[in-house]
């Protein structure tokens, strides 16, 4: 199906069952959009048959056929902060992602997410992410520009055959040994957007080095082994030093579709990636061109404090 304003059309199929009309089966397939807004969708012609035709609200629908339809938001919030594109080649794109921005459509983002923005700045239509990081997360995304290379680039992430580096801020901790090579069990936690750790054989490894220090936060370095969800977050906070700016660890402050404090990113950026390129075999190396900004001038008091427990 054709792409649409940089949206790629999502698939339904229909089950065995009994509905009068489409529109009755999509408002209860997918009920978390309202009716109303699918009998909109049908009326502009954002759902579509399998030969390409506009599909009716009201026409008859059966087991096995498949639909089609386009992602919309309504009132969608505009983010602060727009992508960069750093390199593009026949084979890879590379980006710089903001803060706040979901790599693909997610909630309440579909026209400001990573892919669909690319999409329309670029005209790929194939263009499809070849690793992810948090929405919350700022820095380097890989993207595939064509169809039959995707497994070998993920293939990578699969191997770890790829390195990524991570720089976070968080507060300054003597006492803890770095560098450090941090392990332990990573599964999913409550709620369901949560990881957690639990006794076990581990699955997730960090290497941890601590790259500069004011006294009271630092700037460290990360460089995850593996590729859980929330790996780093959870591996900071489980250190003592949580990652500033973090809503879900070591405590959920803020759920996962409350309003943005766009004051308040993550303080967490995927900094560096290098590679052996699988199908060029070129030395790939990117460099985020963002930063994070963590020095802050101290106040004579907090000097004081500083100097006296360092």
């Amino acid at each position: 199906m054709p792409v649409r304003a940089g949206v790629s059309a999502s698939v339904v199929a229909v089950p065995a069952g009994h509905w009068p009309h489409l529109l009755d089966f999509l408002a209860q397939r997918m009920p978390g959009i309202p009716r109303s807004e699918w009998a909109q969708r049908l009326a502009q012609g954002l759902v579509l048959q399998e030969n390409g035709q506009s599909a009716q609200a009201d026409q008859v629908c059966h087991a096995g056929q498949r639909f089609f339809y386009y992602r919309n938001v309504v009132d969608e919030p505009r983010l602060p902060t727009q992508a960069t594109v750093l390199f593009e080649d026949d084979h890879l794109l590379v980006a710089d992602k903001p803060h706040f921005m979901p790599v693909t459509p997610s909630g309440p983002y579909v026209q400001q997410c990573l892919l669909v923005q690319l999409k329309r700045l670029t005209g790929h239509a194939d263009l499809v992410p070849l690793h992810r990081i948090d929405r919350e997360t700022a820095g380097l995304v890989l993207l595939g520009k064509q169809l039959h290379e995707r497994d070998a680039y993920h293939a990578l992430f699969r191997e770890h055959r790829i390195h990524k580096t991570y720089h976070a801020v968080a507060t300054h901790a003597p006492h803890l040994d770095l560098p450090r090579v941090y392990t332990s069990r990573l599964v999913p936690g409550a709620p369901f957007f949560r990881t957690q750790e639990v006794s076990g054989q581990a699955n997730s490894e960090t290497r941890i080095a601590l790259l500069d220090t004011d006294g009271l936060r630092a700037l460290y370095q990360l460089e995850p082994v593996s590729g859980k969800r929330h790996q780093l977050r959870v591996h900071m906070a489980a250190l003592g030093v949580p990652i500033e700016g973090d809503p879900f660890y070591p405590t959920l402050t803020r759920g996962q579709d409350a309003p943005e404090d766009f004051s308040q990113p993550l303080q967490l950026l995927a900094q560096a990636i290098r590679f052996t390129d699988p199908v060029t075999g070129q030395h790939r190396q990117w460099t985020s061109a963002l930063k994070l900004s963590w020095r802050q001038v101290l106040s004579t008091e907090a000097k004081h404090n500083v100097t006296r427990t360092t």
